[in-house]
Protein backbone atom coordinates (compact mmCIF):
# COMPACT_ATOMS: atom_id res chain seq x y z
CA UNK A 1 0.00 0.00 0.00
CA UNK A 2 1.32 3.77 -0.94
CA UNK A 3 -0.23 5.92 1.55
CA UNK A 4 1.91 8.36 3.18
CA UNK A 5 0.84 10.64 5.79
CA UNK A 6 1.59 14.67 4.73
CA UNK A 7 4.45 16.36 5.44
CA UNK A 8 5.51 19.79 6.93
CA UNK A 9 3.11 22.22 4.89
CA UNK A 10 0.90 20.10 2.46
CA UNK A 11 -2.52 20.41 2.60
CA UNK A 12 -5.99 18.66 2.64
CA UNK A 13 -7.93 19.21 -0.64
CA UNK A 14 -9.80 17.65 -3.75
CA UNK A 15 -9.05 13.50 -4.35
CA UNK A 16 -8.09 15.12 -7.69
CA UNK A 17 -5.65 17.70 -7.30
CA UNK A 18 -2.17 16.81 -8.11
CA UNK A 19 -0.64 19.75 -6.52
CA UNK A 20 0.22 20.39 -2.71
CA UNK A 21 1.40 23.55 -2.32
CA UNK A 22 -1.84 25.27 -2.68
CA UNK A 23 -4.39 26.62 0.52
CA UNK A 24 -6.99 23.39 0.29
CA UNK A 25 -4.93 20.54 -1.56
CA UNK A 26 -3.69 17.80 0.32
CA UNK A 27 -1.94 14.22 -0.76
CA UNK A 28 -4.26 12.98 -3.79
CA UNK A 29 -6.44 10.13 -3.01
CA UNK A 30 -4.16 6.91 -1.59
CA UNK A 31 -5.09 4.07 -2.78
CA UNK A 32 -3.75 0.39 -1.66
CA UNK A 33 -2.41 -2.79 -3.14
CA UNK A 34 -3.84 -1.81 -6.86
CA UNK A 35 -3.75 1.36 -9.04
CA UNK A 36 -7.05 2.95 -10.26
CA UNK A 37 -7.29 1.66 -13.53
CA UNK A 38 -5.86 -2.39 -12.62
CA UNK A 39 -8.77 -4.92 -11.79
CA UNK A 40 -8.31 -6.48 -8.87
CA UNK A 41 -6.47 -9.92 -9.65
CA UNK A 42 -8.66 -12.24 -6.97
CA UNK A 43 -12.37 -12.19 -6.35
CA UNK A 44 -13.84 -9.37 -4.66
CA UNK A 45 -15.64 -9.66 -1.14
CA UNK A 46 -19.00 -9.01 -0.22
CA UNK A 47 -20.33 -6.26 2.04
CA UNK A 48 -20.95 -9.22 4.98
CA UNK A 49 -17.30 -10.56 4.24
CA UNK A 50 -15.81 -6.43 4.47
CA UNK A 51 -17.91 -6.06 7.81
CA UNK A 52 -16.54 -9.08 9.14
CA UNK A 53 -12.68 -8.09 8.79
CA UNK A 54 -13.76 -4.55 10.09
CA UNK A 55 -15.08 -6.41 13.20
CA UNK A 56 -11.59 -8.24 13.53
CA UNK A 57 -10.06 -4.66 13.52
CA UNK A 58 -12.50 -2.39 15.27
CA UNK A 59 -14.62 -4.51 17.20
CA UNK A 60 -18.20 -2.48 18.23
CA UNK A 61 -17.83 -3.82 21.28
CA UNK A 62 -14.94 -1.20 21.99
CA UNK A 63 -17.67 1.88 20.94
CA UNK A 64 -19.24 4.04 23.69
CA UNK A 65 -22.03 3.53 24.72
CA UNK A 66 -24.16 6.93 22.94
CA UNK A 67 -22.13 6.22 19.89
CA UNK A 68 -24.17 4.92 16.33
CA UNK A 69 -20.97 2.96 14.75
CA UNK A 70 -21.73 0.28 12.13
CA UNK A 71 -23.84 0.30 8.48
CA UNK A 72 -25.55 2.63 7.72
CA UNK A 73 -26.34 2.26 4.19
CA UNK A 74 -26.15 -0.68 1.75
CA UNK A 75 -26.84 -4.68 0.74
CA UNK A 76 -24.96 -7.09 2.43
CA UNK A 77 -24.64 -9.12 -0.63
CA UNK A 78 -23.03 -6.38 -2.70
CA UNK A 79 -19.83 -7.32 -4.00
CA UNK A 80 -17.07 -4.37 -3.22
CA UNK A 81 -14.92 -3.87 -5.31
CA UNK A 82 -13.38 -0.18 -3.71
CA UNK A 83 -13.44 1.32 -0.54
CA UNK A 84 -12.33 4.38 0.32
CA UNK A 85 -11.79 5.98 4.14
CA UNK A 86 -13.02 9.58 5.47
CA UNK A 87 -13.20 11.52 8.52
CA UNK A 88 -16.44 13.03 7.66
CA UNK A 89 -19.36 11.74 5.26
CA UNK A 90 -20.20 15.41 3.68
CA UNK A 91 -22.02 15.08 0.36
CA UNK A 92 -18.32 16.19 -1.40
CA UNK A 93 -17.18 13.41 0.29
CA UNK A 94 -19.89 11.23 -1.10
CA UNK A 95 -19.93 12.91 -4.55
CA UNK A 96 -16.58 11.78 -5.11
CA UNK A 97 -17.09 8.79 -4.19
CA UNK A 98 -19.89 8.82 -6.48
CA UNK A 99 -17.84 10.17 -9.16
CA UNK A 100 -14.98 7.42 -8.77
CA UNK A 101 -17.14 3.92 -8.19
CA UNK A 102 -16.71 3.73 -5.03
CA UNK A 103 -18.71 0.51 -3.73
CA UNK A 104 -18.22 1.05 0.65
CA UNK A 105 -17.18 4.14 2.23
CA UNK A 106 -15.75 4.31 5.83
CA UNK A 107 -16.15 7.06 7.69
CA UNK A 108 -14.59 7.62 11.78
CA UNK A 109 -17.49 10.43 12.16
CA UNK A 110 -21.12 9.12 12.36
CA UNK A 111 -24.12 10.74 9.79
CA UNK A 112 -26.97 10.07 11.70
CA UNK A 113 -25.30 10.46 15.33
CA UNK A 114 -28.18 12.09 16.71
CA UNK A 115 -32.35 11.02 15.84
CA UNK A 116 -34.03 11.97 12.45
CA UNK A 117 -37.72 12.07 11.47
CA UNK A 118 -37.06 12.37 7.95
CA UNK A 119 -34.21 11.51 5.21
CA UNK A 120 -36.00 13.48 2.90
CA UNK A 121 -33.86 15.95 0.28
CA UNK A 122 -34.77 19.15 1.97
CA UNK A 123 -32.15 18.48 4.61
CA UNK A 124 -28.13 17.57 3.46
CA UNK A 125 -28.20 14.75 5.42
CA UNK A 126 -31.49 13.24 3.61
CA UNK A 127 -29.72 14.55 0.46
CA UNK A 128 -26.70 12.42 1.85
CA UNK A 129 -28.62 9.13 1.93
CA UNK A 130 -30.59 9.69 -0.99
CA UNK A 131 -26.66 9.78 -2.70
CA UNK A 132 -25.31 6.65 -1.07
CA UNK A 133 -28.39 4.60 -2.08
CA UNK A 134 -29.29 5.54 -5.13
CA UNK A 135 -25.74 5.04 -6.37
CA UNK A 136 -25.70 2.00 -4.44
CA UNK A 137 -22.71 2.92 -2.15
CA UNK A 138 -22.87 1.73 1.38
CA UNK A 139 -21.46 3.58 4.18
CA UNK A 140 -20.07 2.41 7.30
CA UNK A 141 -19.09 4.37 10.51
CA UNK A 142 -15.84 3.37 12.57
CA UNK A 143 -15.86 5.82 14.85
CA UNK A 144 -15.05 5.43 19.02
CA UNK A 145 -14.41 1.50 18.43
CA UNK A 146 -11.38 2.97 15.85
CA UNK A 147 -10.60 5.73 18.87
CA UNK A 148 -10.27 2.84 21.29
CA UNK A 149 -8.64 -0.07 19.66
CA UNK A 150 -5.17 -1.19 19.10
CA UNK A 151 -3.77 0.86 16.75
CA UNK A 152 -6.50 3.95 16.48
CA UNK A 153 -6.71 7.57 16.43
CA UNK A 154 -4.45 8.19 19.27
CA UNK A 155 -2.13 5.31 19.36
CA UNK A 156 -1.44 6.67 15.39
CA UNK A 157 -0.61 10.16 17.05
CA UNK A 158 1.44 8.41 20.06
CA UNK A 159 3.48 6.39 16.83
CA UNK A 160 4.15 9.66 15.17
CA UNK A 161 5.66 11.32 18.33
CA UNK A 162 7.42 8.36 18.92
CA UNK A 163 5.65 7.61 22.95
CA UNK A 164 6.32 4.63 24.59
CA UNK A 165 5.00 2.69 27.64
CA UNK A 166 1.95 4.05 26.70
CA UNK A 167 -1.08 3.28 28.21
CA UNK A 168 -5.35 4.07 27.64
CA UNK A 169 -6.18 7.67 28.98
CA UNK A 170 -9.90 6.00 29.76
CA UNK A 171 -9.48 2.05 29.56
CA UNK A 172 -12.15 0.23 27.47
CA UNK A 173 -15.36 -1.12 29.01
CA UNK A 174 -14.92 -4.30 27.27
CA UNK A 175 -12.05 -4.54 26.14
CA UNK A 176 -8.40 -5.62 26.93
CA UNK A 177 -5.94 -3.67 29.04
CA UNK A 178 -4.32 -1.42 26.13
CA UNK A 179 -7.70 -0.62 24.72
CA UNK A 180 -9.43 2.62 25.14
CA UNK A 181 -10.31 6.45 24.50
CA UNK A 182 -6.79 8.48 24.79
CA UNK A 183 -3.32 7.62 25.36
CA UNK A 184 -0.61 8.59 27.42
CA UNK A 185 3.19 7.76 27.36
CA UNK A 186 6.43 9.43 27.43
CA UNK A 187 8.98 10.91 24.75
CA UNK A 188 12.34 9.15 23.99
CA UNK A 189 13.54 12.41 24.82
CA UNK A 190 12.29 15.69 26.86
CA UNK A 191 11.88 18.32 24.30
CA UNK A 192 10.42 21.84 25.31
CA UNK A 193 6.35 22.60 24.63
CA UNK A 194 7.21 25.07 21.86
CA UNK A 195 9.53 22.47 19.65
CA UNK A 196 6.46 19.70 20.96
CA UNK A 197 4.01 21.64 18.83
CA UNK A 198 6.00 22.46 15.91
CA UNK A 199 6.85 18.04 15.63
CA UNK A 200 3.40 18.04 15.38
CA UNK A 201 2.64 20.48 12.81
CA UNK A 202 5.84 18.45 10.77
CA UNK A 203 3.20 15.76 10.41
CA UNK A 204 -0.10 16.34 10.80
CA UNK A 205 -2.19 17.88 7.92
CA UNK A 206 -2.43 21.73 7.58
CA UNK A 207 -5.20 23.30 8.01
CA UNK A 208 -6.73 27.01 8.48
CA UNK A 209 -6.85 27.21 12.45
CA UNK A 210 -3.38 25.96 13.05
CA UNK A 211 -2.36 24.60 16.82
CA UNK A 212 -2.93 26.57 19.51
CA UNK A 213 -0.60 26.44 22.85
CA UNK A 214 -1.57 27.24 26.70
CA UNK A 215 1.86 27.13 28.62
CA UNK A 216 5.31 28.40 28.53
CA UNK A 217 7.07 28.39 24.84
CA UNK A 218 10.68 26.52 26.46
CA UNK A 219 9.07 24.57 29.14
CA UNK A 220 10.18 21.10 29.09
CA UNK A 221 8.01 17.79 28.65
CA UNK A 222 8.43 14.25 28.52
CA UNK A 223 5.11 12.59 29.69
CA UNK A 224 2.50 13.31 27.06
CA UNK A 225 -1.01 12.60 27.09
CA UNK A 226 -3.12 12.57 23.59
CA UNK A 227 -6.56 12.02 22.32
CA UNK A 228 -7.37 12.41 18.42
CA UNK A 229 -10.86 14.54 18.39
CA UNK A 230 -12.72 16.22 21.13
CA UNK A 231 -11.14 14.93 24.41
CA UNK A 232 -12.35 17.87 27.32
CA UNK A 233 -13.62 15.67 29.19
CA UNK A 234 -11.05 13.47 30.22
CA UNK A 235 -9.02 16.31 31.88
CA UNK A 236 -9.13 14.51 35.18
CA UNK A 237 -7.36 11.19 33.54
CA UNK A 238 -4.89 13.49 32.49
CA UNK A 239 -4.07 15.34 35.54
CA UNK A 240 -4.37 11.56 37.54
CA UNK A 241 -1.53 10.22 34.93
CA UNK A 242 0.89 12.96 35.85
CA UNK A 243 0.94 14.09 32.26
CA UNK A 244 3.26 17.55 31.24
CA UNK A 245 1.09 17.96 28.38
CA UNK A 246 -2.03 17.07 26.66
CA UNK A 247 -2.96 16.56 22.94
CA UNK A 248 -6.64 16.85 22.53
CA UNK A 249 -9.07 18.56 19.73
CA UNK A 250 -12.18 21.25 20.22
CA UNK A 251 -11.12 22.76 23.09
CA UNK A 252 -13.32 25.09 24.47
CA UNK A 253 -13.38 28.25 26.25
CA UNK A 254 -14.59 27.25 29.66
CA UNK A 255 -13.14 23.94 30.24
CA UNK A 256 -9.15 24.86 28.82
CA UNK A 257 -9.48 28.30 30.98
CA UNK A 258 -11.14 25.50 34.30
CA UNK A 259 -7.86 23.28 33.30
CA UNK A 260 -5.40 26.06 33.62
CA UNK A 261 -6.59 27.20 36.70
CA UNK A 262 -6.46 23.49 38.08
CA UNK A 263 -2.76 23.49 36.72
CA UNK A 264 -2.20 26.96 38.72
CA UNK A 265 -0.37 27.94 35.18
CA UNK A 266 1.52 24.86 35.08
CA UNK A 267 1.25 21.11 34.06
CA UNK A 268 -1.10 20.02 32.33
CA UNK A 269 0.09 22.14 29.56
CA UNK A 270 -2.14 22.55 26.60
CA UNK A 271 -2.16 21.73 23.03
CA UNK A 272 -5.53 22.23 20.57
CA UNK A 273 -4.93 20.79 16.76
CA UNK A 274 -7.70 20.69 15.01
CA UNK A 275 -10.09 17.63 15.11
CA UNK A 276 -10.21 16.73 11.41
CA UNK A 277 -6.33 16.80 11.20
CA UNK A 278 -5.97 14.90 14.52
CA UNK A 279 -8.42 12.55 13.00
CA UNK A 280 -7.27 12.20 9.69
CA UNK A 281 -3.93 10.85 10.47
CA UNK A 282 -5.40 7.67 11.24
CA UNK A 283 -6.83 6.64 7.49
CA UNK A 284 -4.05 5.74 5.73
CA UNK A 285 -3.38 3.46 8.55
CA UNK A 286 -6.66 1.92 8.98
CA UNK A 287 -6.88 1.67 5.37
CA UNK A 288 -3.76 -0.23 5.31
CA UNK A 289 -4.91 -2.43 8.64
CA UNK A 290 -8.20 -3.62 6.67
CA UNK A 291 -6.39 -4.07 3.17
CA UNK A 292 -3.97 -6.51 5.23
CA UNK A 293 -6.67 -8.85 6.66
CA UNK A 294 -8.52 -8.52 3.18
CA UNK A 295 -5.56 -9.83 1.12
CA UNK A 296 -4.97 -12.65 4.32
CA UNK A 297 -8.54 -13.97 3.29
CA UNK A 298 -7.75 -13.76 -0.44
CA UNK A 299 -10.02 -11.01 -1.38
CA UNK A 300 -8.53 -8.33 -3.68
CA UNK A 301 -9.64 -5.05 -3.15
CA UNK A 302 -9.34 -1.18 -4.18
CA UNK A 303 -8.55 1.42 -0.85
CA UNK A 304 -7.69 4.35 -0.81
CA UNK A 305 -8.10 7.81 1.61
CA UNK A 306 -9.93 10.31 0.78
CA UNK A 307 -8.08 13.66 0.33
CA UNK A 308 -10.79 16.28 0.63
CA UNK A 309 -10.13 18.18 3.62
CA UNK A 310 -13.41 18.08 5.56
CA UNK A 311 -12.37 21.17 8.07
CA UNK A 312 -15.09 23.54 7.92
CA UNK A 313 -12.59 26.37 8.56
CA UNK A 314 -11.57 28.06 5.63
CA UNK A 315 -9.22 31.45 7.15
CA UNK A 316 -8.12 32.26 10.26
CA UNK A 317 -6.97 35.81 10.81
CA UNK A 318 -5.00 37.65 14.10
CA UNK A 319 -4.16 40.91 15.22
CA UNK A 320 -0.30 40.27 15.36
CA UNK A 321 0.56 37.54 13.00
CA UNK A 322 1.90 34.48 14.17
CA UNK A 323 2.95 34.33 18.08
Amino acid sequence: MDNETPSAGEHLGDDTDSGLGEPDTVPEDETSGHSEDAQPETAPPTLAEVLLAVEELWPESLSEEWDRNGLVTGRLEQRIRQVRFAVDPTLEVIQNAVDDDVDLLITHHPLLLRGVSSVATTTAKGRAVHLLIENGIALLTVHTNGDSAVGGVSDVIADALGLTDREPLSQARNGLPEEGIGRVGSLAEATTLGELAARLCAFLPSVAGGIRVAGERDAVVSRVAVCGGAGDSLFHEVRARQADVYITADLRHHPASEAREEARGGRPYLIDVSHFASEWLWLPAAAQALDNVLEDQGFGVEIGVSGINTDPWDFILTPHGDA
